[in-house]
């Protein structure tokens, strides 16, 4: 249960990510945005660092022929955590914008995080909770978002799921290579990150960059933004078939090494 919860945060953080680049687009400070977005991106590496050496102690003390559930329990935790996530979107937007804004006053992450706790500050909080606009999920034309990249970032993500998973669950079916197996999570992992910097990142930076210089409308980016969180959830829930074929691959190359 524990790294089922660790794996709905590590997730939902990785979801409210996409909404970063709105912020800073809709705020006009990009870098601080991040810059602020990082202290949940410590969060969930930190969940991250915690959570493979658990599951990993986990199977090797419940090992049977139902721990295969156990698994496909921590995925369906990660997508069920992309749902929440893109639901969360807009007013996550909202209350991370009002963060953005009083850091360039306060100039302090300590009073944010102190201002956040306050009377004043919960209620700012509860303000900013809305639920996703329905028009602007019914005016996304499927056709005109870029297909590739959809793709690109359903398998990545998909990728990015097995690589955490598929190599502990290679150890069980073949013991005598778990070391090699464990070793081999960087390869999936390398595979997803190459998707991601090559061809996904960059297409969204350069959006980024046109919603600034005028030459595409924020409603227009928020699209391809829904369409990108889109994208998680499927290569999230794609995760559940690939798992065991992945942990056989990782076998057949651990065999081979």
């Amino acid at each position: 249960m524990l790294v089922m919860f660790l794996s709905f945060v590590i997730t939902l953080i990785g979801t409210l990510a996409y909404s970063i680049r709105i912020v800073g687009v809709r705020t006009g400070k990009i870098a601080v945005s991040f810059s602020l977005f990082n202290i949940l991106v410590l969060i969930a590496r930190t969940a991250n660092t915690i959570q493979v050496p658990m599951l990993t102690n986990y199977v090797e003390k419940n090992q049977g022929s139902n721990i295969i559930n156990s698994f496909y329990m921590i995925i369906m935790s990660a997508g069920l955590a992309t749902i929440v996530g893109a639901i969360s979107i807009p007013s996550f937007q909202r209350m991370f914008s009002r963060g953005v804004n009083r850091f360039s006053i306060e100039r302090s992450v300590p009073k944010i995080i102190l201002h956040g706790f306050s009377q004043t500050g919960i209620k700012q909080f509860k303000s900013c909770i809305v639920l996703p606009s329905k028009n602007t999920i019914k005016e996304i034309k499927i056709q005109k978002l870029p297909k590739r990249i959809i793709v690109f970032n359903i398998i990545a993500v998909a990728l990015l799921v097995v690589g955490g998973l598929a190599p502990i669950y290679a150890g069980i079916l073949e013991p005598s290579l778990r070391a090699t197996s464990l070793s081999l999570s960087g390869i999936i992992n390398g595979m997803a990150t190459i998707l991601l910097f090559i061809f996904i990142d960059p297409f969204l930076s350069i959006k980024t960059d046109d919603v600034i210089e005028g030459k595409c409308s924020e409603s227009e980016f928020r699209k391809y933004v829904v369409g990108m969180v889109g994208a998680k959830i499927a290569g999230t829930f794609l995760a559940l078939p690939l798992l065991i074929p992945s942990a056989k691959i990782i076998i057949m190359v651990a065999k081979m090494l």
